[in-house]
């Protein structure tokens, strides 16, 4: 009997495989002609204004942690909703509700906590 995870450790290691051959092979075979243009910042189309190591502020990197954690605690509400008439028509929507109000309550927790503890305000 083959171990089920087989197939998927072939198409792994099938993509890992082919993701160097193909960028070592474009770095190897491809050409390679730097110049000050094609080594210079480009930044929406513009010259740089600031230096390129300014330092940014800490807040910078709170707000787009939060971001990222919010948005994809939201995420998870799409697959919800799309399964939720399967459960009503099965007769198992009060559970189904009762697990996404406690997923909503812990979201809601921590939003309540990131906003007593100044995580949003951009001073």
């Amino acid at each position: 009997m083959v171990n089920p995870y087989v197939p998927v450790l072939v198409a792994l290691l099938i993509a890992v495989v082919f993701s160097f051959v193909f960028v070592g092979g474009s770095r190897f075979l491809g050409p390679f002609r730097p110049n000050a243009t094609k080594t210079s910042l480009y930044e929406c189309g513009m010259p740089a204004r600031f230096p390129t190591n300014q330092r940014f502020s800490v807040k910078f990197y709170l707000v787009a942690v939060l971001f990222i954690l919010f948005d994809l605690e939201a995420v998870f509400l799409y697959p919800w909703s799309v399964v939720f008439k399967s459960f009503v028509e099965q007769g198992q929507a009060v559970m189904l509700f009762g697990e996404m109000f406690t997923f909503l309550g812990v979201l809601f927790l921590g939003w309540f906590y990131c906003l007593k503890r100044g995580a949003f305000q951009w001073d």
